[in-house]
């Protein structure tokens, strides 16, 4: 066939803009096979003996581009240009193309011509560009291709698989046991423990093998950095062997064999072969039950229908069209021609009918190949390693400066003693080093050595007990950033429904219904409170399916299981061992409740007992799809089965009473035809898709006067479709999974939007969403499709996605550009999918969760949490164990923090006022308390399980404080009490001689017995503080759900046990002397105070704690602060910014005012709780002004479609 352009309507470049309507469908060849942006390098090949290049073909999918294929000539032109045939297919003989054929001889001469001088102009394109994938996962198309070797089978194809590649994906190999290792070990806050190992480690040896000690004083000045040395490999160790097991168990859950044969044509006869030896130019047969495994273009076939729900989300089966007959209706200038699809896509299944199609993209220039190649990229920092990276930053910064700060005042009370020294050089030296060393254990008590472990541990007790709650972690640290989500955009088909179209509503006969569906309320009545049906038939409208049963009679049970299984084109088949029906969803349905409720046989058994005599395929004009049996009394039976309306119009008759043991019929009267119409209008309104059943007998047949001229045995149908009985009306939907409406009510509560991301119809997907809770009365949620929300942009895009809670016939696209601009709003995003198509969507966001199930391997590579039971519920189950690993880590840093703070004012007070510049703590002592007790507490405070009451407060932002106001309160109460007490301790030591000390101490005994109470005090206050720092609110029952927690009291027990094992056979290691009765009680009750004073604390209002905060002072503390002081002398002049920037940087401090005072309040109070500290995190969540431009800017520059600045 020659291409032949005479009737074709213009090129859109020809006509006026405004003669197109938004939803009017133009043919433009000029513009059709253009390259998309990053998308250059598939349209260069070298030496390329086929008519188009792989980027070309590619063109005619994603999305499905009619004008594409008009550019190309058809399917006439597509077949010349990859020198093919569309009957015979290829030559099992070939090897090398022995005559190229050029792009003009075949094509569109408008595209011709335009791709041949717009080729040209093309830009080389950098490094990365031209991937075949959207999200730039694997480097350009020539970079995989040379990745993924292709070698030649034999040398058959050569120049095909020069070309276009084979059916094969570059393998991603497993990462190493080392990969994992320095995954986990480049962490900032492990690499600050690292200097401070290394700093305490190296003055630890100079101390034990390079300074004299006295006799029998043990050498363990090494052990403090040897133990954060430990401390690191087991946080490295625990990290790693978590992924590595997770890493095992996803393989082990996606290992399959993909390995399966096709049928196609080559040198014109049908042949097996693998789906990887398939190549560019073979025809591919498709049969129900396949999945397809590459692009092409339908060439012909019988009723072929395809699933496309996991390629693009479109969930209603898609009727396929030959090829020639689109391009005619193309040529014609048919103005409904976009609804016609000639497009195979690989990772579709074939639900109905036979055919074949032409092969024109296979491996990675699939549309199955870019999406999977789409979603190999690592993800950034989660939220809370941002807030933990600035900590460490802080912590550096400002511990360093508390070091220098203790240091110059050491060293200038050294000085001034200089002329009262009489001791040698030597040992004037030993005094300058021990100086050092003292201002160094600042930084190293400083440190939360701990804080790394508490995390790990919190992580990996929580990802063992999610595989309980079905839910695989395949990225440790996805766990504490679904905790913080504040929107879930979930998936529909699969996710919130069962994925399963199943009988969820009916009416048989007269008096006989069940409702299984909550949304269509009780007894029948439709929301205007119209009764569904006549009679006396609202008292079974809320029936269950199997109480509906059990109320009909064996006559009309056998009716209806002949009806469902004789009538139907569907059948049985087997996979994975298991039976399931293979057909059009609805007739799957319809069989499926046969079997179900009304335990039917086999239906191959139904339909080789029947004598079948004329069948009538079901047909779109007509509506309805019919079948004639011969019965065992000599008449024939024809059972019909359609649309509903159709259906109701042509029966005359009704079953009288389901209920009775034999089949009785009675004319329909007009009030019985009202109460069907109305219970049909009922359960449409609800979103089911509603079939009626009908049938009736003949004497013969065909019947007299009404057979068909062509085939005297059969008969005209239509011409007998009339005066039927009414067998029933069956409401079929695709139902909620049990749990997911109370599952998004939680969700609500907890302060997460739940968004619905479908490819169904909008009525569908409202109805859905409103059965589940997500369109609410009370909400101001919307409702749009994909085809609206992808024309918006800047604030009416913001404002849409805000309001949004249901997107229906969304493309792949559509739905990442919901999660980007979800994420750049500040929101935490959680997307749930189990389709190739939202590959791209499950890495983009925050957190993605697949289905274990029914995923398919992309949406499982691009996930970080696998639902091993596709359920929704397994999603909220994830977000509470998220949040308590939040909560588990915050607890940490509230216990922690309130310890480093004190022994860092308490090293610093006690070395300034001491004589000999040591800390009333020892090194030793410290490493107990800094190291042992901080281990043993992230182990206690990190396996609490999630509380029952966690998802009763909202979520926490992105931009929300590591440390909130109350905390603050808690940390600064605690620190202030137990300074307190400890430097009364110190300091008054001497009047407190006669508890202290016996007749025989001396005064070096006094000295180290005090030192020895106030060691065991210090001790007993963070035992006890643990207990308050079990929750982080203003609640005061500390002990909730510590009985459930054996972690936390078997821990608790080995730290009590260790103190008093230290104090009793500590001796010269810790240099302290046993304690008698009277002290015991002293240290016990004075650190038991920490309860009640914790009470004090909760009991205070976080208003009053905020208004008692010296602002001013805080802030000239800041500014005067050594690490202060550095960043302003060395601070970088910011980038002069030119107009439109100075514009866009008014919009952002414009937008940055609206910050809420609440949040500010908490910002301001955790700085003053980490001193200058946090000031530097704070910098890092809420950048300079001119810095968060350039990144708008840099950003913007990928993004065309939106606006400069948000």
């Amino acid at each position: 066939m020659t291409t032949s352009t005479e009737n074709a309507p213009p090129p859109v470049s020809s006509r006026s803009t405004k003669d197109i309507k938004e939803d009017e469908f133009y043919l433009d060849a000029v513009g059709a096979l253009a390259p998309d942006p990053g998308r250059e390098d598939s349209y260069r090949v070298d030496n390329n003996v086929f008519a188009f290049s792989p980027g070309q073909l590619g063109k005619l999918f994603n999305p499905k581009s009619h004008n594409a294929l008009y550019a190309m000539g058809g399917i006439d032109g597509i077949e010349r240009g990859l020198q093919t045939d569309r009957h015979s297919g290829l030559s099992a003989d070939e090897t090398t193309i022995k005559e190229p054929i050029s792009f003009d001889k075949v094509a569109h001469p408008d595209a011709a011509n335009d791709w041949s001088s717009s080729a040209a102009a093309q830009p080389p394109s950098s490094a990365g560009s031209g991937s075949p994938n959207d999200s730039g996962g694997g480097g350009s198309a020539q970079d995989l291709a040379k990745q993924h070797k292709v070698q030649p089978r034999d040398g058959h194809f050569e120049d095909r698989l020069r070309v276009f590649s084979d059916n094969r994906l570059p393998s991603k190999p497993p990462k190493t046991i080392f990969q994992l290792l320095w995954a986990n070990y480049n962490d900032k806050v492990l690499i600050l423990l690292t200097a401070a190992a290394v700093v305490s480690l190296a003055l630890g040896l100079y101390q034990t093998f390079g300074v004299e000690h006295e006799p029998g004083e043990p050498k363990v000045e090494w052990v403090e950095g040897v133990a954060i040395v430990v401390a690191i490999v087991i946080v490295v160790l625990v990290g790693t062997i978590n992924d590595f097991k997770m890493e095992r168990q996803f393989r082990k859950l996606n290992q399959k064999n993909d390995e399966r044969n096709i049928k196609v044509n080559r040198n014109g006869k049908t042949q097996e072969i693998s789906i990887y030896d398939i190549v560019v130019g073979d025809v591919v047969h498709m049969s129900p039950g396949d999945m397809i495994p590459v692009d092409g273009i339908f060439i012909e076939g019988h009723g072929v229908k395809c699933d496309e729900s996991s390629a693009t989300g479109e969930s209603d089966l898609l009727k396929k069209m030959p090829a020639e007959q689109v391009y005619k209706a193309l040529v014609e200038g048919n103005k409904d021609v976009h609804k016609l699809d000639c497009f195979v896509l690989s990772g579709s299944k074939v639900s109905e009918g036979t055919g074949t199609f032409l092969t024109t993209a296979t491996g990675i220039y699939s549309c199955f190949g870019r999406i999977s190649l789409g979603v190999r990229k690592e993800q950034g920092p989660t939220p809370l390693q941002v807030k933990l990276n600035g900590l460490a930053d802080s912590i550096a910064k400002y511990g360093g400066g508390a070091a220098l700060l203790l240091f110059i005042v050491l060293f200038i009370k050294f000085l001034v003693g200089l002329p009262n020294n009489n001791n040698n050089a030597a040992d004037k030296g030993q005094e300058f080093l021990q100086l050092f060393i003292t201002a160094v254990t600042v930084v190293v008590v400083a440190v939360p050595e701990g804080l790394p472990l508490a995390v790990t541990l919190a992580l990996s007790f929580a990802t063992k007990r999610m595989l309980k709650d079905n839910n695989l972690v395949r990225v440790l640290r996805a766990v504490e950033t679904g905790g913080n989500a504040t929107t879930i955009c979930s998936d529909k088909t699969g996710t919130l429904t069962t994925n399963q179209m199943t009988v969820t509503a009916a009416t048989i006969g007269k008096k006989t219904s069940f409702n299984a569906t909550p949304a269509l309320g009780s007894n029948g009545a439709t929301e205007n409170g119209e009764k569904t049906m006549s009679g006396d038939s609202s008292e079974s409208a809320d029936m269950s399916p199997r109480d509906f049963v059990a109320t009909l009679g064996d006559g009309i049970k056998k009716l209806m299981i002949e009806s469902n299984a004789i009538n139907s084109t569907a059948f049985e088949a087997e996979e994975e061992g298991k039976k399931v029906f293979v057909g059009s969803k609805t007739e799957t349905a319809l069989l499926s409740f046969c079997q179900d409720e009304l335990q039917a046989g086999p239906v191959h058994e139904s339909r080789g007992n029947a004598n079948i005599i004329q069948v009538v395929p079901f047909d779109s004009a007509a509506k309805y799809m019919a079948t004639v049996v011969k019965l065992g009394n000599g008449k024939f039976r024809a059972y019909v089965k359609g649309a509903s309306e159709i259906i109701l119009s042509k029966c005359g008759k009704v079953i009288a009473d389901p209920t009775a043991s034999e089949i009785t019929e009675e004319n329909m009267e007009e009030r019985d035809r009202e109460s069907m119409s109305q219970a049909i209008a009922n359960y449409a309104s609800h979103s089911l898709r509603v079939i009626g059943a009908s049938y009736r007998d003949f004497e013969s047949w065909p019947p007299a006067g009404h057979a068909d001229p062509e085939y005297p045995d059969q008969a005209v149908f239509s011409d007998v479709h009339e005066n039927m009985t009414l067998l029933g009306l069956f409401g079929i939907k695709d139902p909620l999974r049990p749990g997911v409406a109370n599952a998004i009510e939680r969700c609500n509560g907890a302060g997460i939007v739940v968004r619905m991301v479908t490819g169904d119809n909008i009525l569908t997907a409202s109805a859905i969403a409103r059965e589940c809770g997500i369109l609410r009365d009370d909400d101001e949620g919307i409702p749009i499709e994909g085809p609206k929300f992808r024309k918006l942009q800047g604030d009416e895009l913001r404002e849409t996605c805000r309001k949004l809670r249901v997107m229906a016939r969304s493309s792949p696209d559509d739905k990442l550009l919901l999660v980007e601009t979800l994420k750049s709003m500040g929101e935490t995003v959680t997307v749930t999918g189990d389709g190739t198509n939202d590959g791209p969507a499950l890495k983009g966001a925050d957190v993605g969760f697949s289905m274990g199930i029914a995923g398919t391997e992309v949406a499982k590579e691009a996930s970080a949490i696998v639902l091993l039971d596709d359920n929704f519920v397994s999603v909220v189950r994830a977000v509470e164990w998220g949040r308590t690993v939040n909560d588990a880590v915050k607890k940490f840093l509230q216990f922690q923090l309130t310890v480093n703070i004190t022994a860092v004012a308490l090293t610093f007070i006690s070395a300034v006022s001491s004589s000999d510049n040591e800390s009333v703590l020892n090194a030793v002592q410290l490493l107990w308390v800094n190291l042992i007790m901080d281990t043993l507490a992230a182990l206690a405070l990190a396996t609490d399980p999630p509380s029952p009451h966690v998802l009763e407060r909202p979520p926490q932002r992105k931009s929300a404080p590591l440390i909130t106001l109350t905390m603050g309160k808690m940390i600064i109460g605690q620190a202030i009490f137990q300074l307190v007490i400890t430097l009364v301790l110190n300091f008054a030591g001497p009047s407190m001689t006669k508890i202290l000390a016996t007749t025989a101490d001396t005064a070096d005994a006094e000295q180290e017995k005090l030192n020895s109470l106030i060691f065991n005090t210090f001790v007993w206050m963070q035992i006890f503080n643990e207990f308050n720092n079990r929750r982080l609110d203003n609640k005061l029952n500390i002990f909730e759900g510590m009985l459930q927690n054996y972690f936390f009291i078997g821990i608790n027990v080995i730290m009590i046990g260790g103190q008093i094992l230290i104090i009793f056979v500590g001796g010269e290691a810790f240099k302290i002397t046993p304690l008698n009765g009277q002290q015991w009680g002293i240290s016990v009750i004075l650190g038991l105070l920490s309860i009640p004073i914790g009470v004090l604390i909760r009991v205070m209002p976080d208003s009053v704690f905020r208004a008692l905060i010296p602002w001013p002072v805080v802030n000239l503390f800041r500014k005067l602060s050594p690490a202060a002081l550095f960043r302003r002398l060395f601070k970088k002049q910011p980038k002069k910014l030119d107009g439109d920037e100075e514009a866009a940087a008014a919009k952002a401090e414009t937008d940055e005012s609206s910050v809420s005072s609440e949040e500010d309040h908490d910002l301001r109070v955790t700085r003053f709780v980490r001193g200058g500290r946090v000031s530097t995190f704070s910098e890092q969540v809420y950048l300079p002004r001119h810095k968060r431009l350039q990144n708008k800017l840099k950003s913007a520059g990928h993004r065309t479609r939106e606006k400069l600045v948000g």
